[in-house]
């Protein structure tokens, strides 16, 4: 079975709060008709939503109440996030995803690009509605970081640098959006800073455990819904191609990257050793191990 077969159940335990979630977006997305339907059809079409999965879980682990302003709050981050993917298919050239047209395709990159920036300007209206200045400090941050991480791979094209490097760059274009689906919703809730130290080390953590596993996946061909060996060929060379000295061989790199994946998994783990035993911290675990697959 495939991660997203697994996945499912986990996603399941959480579904009535994932459609009140997409409700939402549903709710504040009005753009002219001609556009609206295809952006629609785009937000709503089969996806992981593992961003509200995976902070809903981590509410529910500490018995936390699912309010309406936290589901208001995990619609604004999948907002940003879906802004993101329109982003990256100008970038990428992609004329479809998740089976579907992408709005750039159908409508242009000048088009595509201004709709990424309406649905980050309903993100960050709906953040600011909801009356933190610590959420949209957080917010704002971690916009700047994904941008820096584009801006950095851009720059960086067809250079090997070092793990490190790497590892910031992961950091920067995945795990921070992450780590604010899950601590965000603990800064609205008011939990204690402890609390919040031990849910950032999670979300960083398995934020760079998803990119690095995606970063694999991009050379297997055990995938058929993603591009393969497109980030070489484009010169993104990720932790294979820097482990290996070079992109001819990667036997060795790619071993090498399991490695460094199972050590931020590991991570990951030993930050949710201090919930309390429950179904939902059981689920967090299963769902992060899921990521150890392939």
């Amino acid at each position: 079975m495939s991660f997203n077969d697994k996945y499912v159940k986990y996603k399941e335990l959480v579904q009535k709060e994932l459609s009140s979630v997409e409700n939402i977006i549903l709710g504040v997305v009005s753009p002219r008709e001609e556009l609206r339907q295809s952006l629609v059809s785009f937000l709503i079409s089969p996806s992981k939503r593992l961003r509200p999965v995976l902070s809903l879980l981590y509410l529910k682990a500490l018995n936390k109440e699912i309010t309406p302003q936290v589901l208001k709050l995990l619609a604004a981050i999948e907002i940003v996030h879906n802004a993101s993917l329109i982003h990256d298919d100008i970038i990428d050239e992609s004329d479809y995803r998740r089976g579907n047209e992408t709005i750039a395709h159908r409508f242009g990159a000048k088009l595509g690009v201004i709709t990424g920036d309406y649905l980050l300007s309903l993100a960050m209206g709906m953040i600011s509605e909801l009356g933190s200045i610590n959420i949209l400090s957080d917010f704002s941050n971690t916009l700047r970081q994904m941008c820096i991480g584009e801006i950095n791979q851009n720059f960086d094209l067809f250079k090997i640098g070092t793990i490190d490097e790497y590892v910031e760059k992961s950091k920067n274009k995945t795990a921070y959006l992450f780590r604010t689906a899950i601590v965000c919703p603990l800064l609205l809730l008011a939990v204690p800073e402890s609390v919040i130290d031990l849910a950032s080390d999670f979300a960083l953590n398995f934020g760079i455990s998803f990119q690095i596993r995606d970063d694999l996946i991009n050379l297997s061909e055990s995938d058929v819904s993603k591009p393969h060996g497109n980030d070489i060929a484009e010169g993104i060379y990720n932790a294979p191609v820097i482990y290996s000295g070079g992109a001819d061989d990667l036997s060795s790199g790619i071993e090498k990257t399991h490695s460094l994946l199972n050590n931020y998994l590991e991570k990951a783990l030993l930050s949710l050793s201090s919930l309390d035993d429950n179904n939902y911290r059981t689920s967090l675990i299963e769902l992060t191990e899921l990521l150890k697959d392939e």
